[in-house]
């Protein structure tokens, strides 16, 4: 080749598929025309030794129902036995409502990560003992280290803390799980609505609780003014 010739030669262009061959695999094909799915809403739910086991059920059987939501389960021991006493369920029961299951001393899991990719946590009921540990960053299982992760990643975290009455320990740590951006909700019962059974109460508690999360549903009525008849002796 002349000098001429090479001088006006077209100059040859590396592109990175040509260095790596690994880029070209891994680059996606613009003619495939598919779509990702988009990434399901993740919650976690962890259910502790307080009573009301029922809320944490609850709330699995709702998720259940909602392909739009993935639900991460988390049950400690005494979770467990309150299970039995108080709604004759086993472990594996309430394991099958959700869409996944950890052993809470594997603090190894995916949850255990900021990396992982959640819209938030409910502990359902929550003990005295998590409250303590979520207030003081004990991670000394994978219930607390997932609700550590959740706060220092600044998403959601809601603890429905079940005692009474509360002693200032209690009050202390509920104030500094607010201060770190947690959600203190005791699973109070409202009347406004005159619930008619046990179901009528736990939904309305559950329903308050997922409108935390900007998740629809019909779980109860909402408040549309007081009725005309019950002014009357106002």
């Amino acid at each position: 080749m002349s000098a001429t010739s090479a001088e006006h030669a077209t100059p040859l262009l590396l592109s990175p598929e040509s260095v790596n061959p690994l880029v070209a695999a891994a680059r996606p094909d613009p003619s495939a025309g598919t779509r990702a799915r988009p990434q399901p809403r993740r919650l976690i739910v962890a259910i502790t030794g307080a009573t009301g086991v029922a809320y944490g059920v609850r709330l699995l059987q709702f998720m259940r129902e909602m392909p739009e939501i993935e639900s991460h389960l988390l049950i400690s021991d005494a979770g467990v036995l309150n299970l039995h006493q108080e709604l004759d369920m086993r472990r594996k029961e309430v394991e099958a409502l959700a869409d996944v299951s950890y052993n809470v001393r594997d603090v190894g899991a995916s949850i255990a990560s900021g990396s992982f990719q959640s819209d938030g946590m409910i502990v359902a009921p929550c003990s005295m003992k998590t409250l303590a540990a979520v207030a003081n960053g004990l991670s000394d299982n994978l219930i607390t280290r997932a609700a550590d992760v959740v706060l220092k990643e600044r998403r959601r975290l809601t603890l429905m803390v079940r005692e009474t009455p509360f002693n200032l320990a209690h009050l202390r740590n509920m104030t500094s799980v607010t201060e770190m951006g947690g959600i203190i909700f005791p699973p109070l019962p409202g009347f406004y609505h005159r619930p008619k059974s046990i179901n009528e109460m736990i939904d309305h508690t559950v329903g308050r609780v997922l409108d935390l999360y900007g998740i629809t549903h019909t779980l109860t009525p909402r408040w549309a003014g007081m009725k005309a008849d019950s002014k009357m002796d106002t």
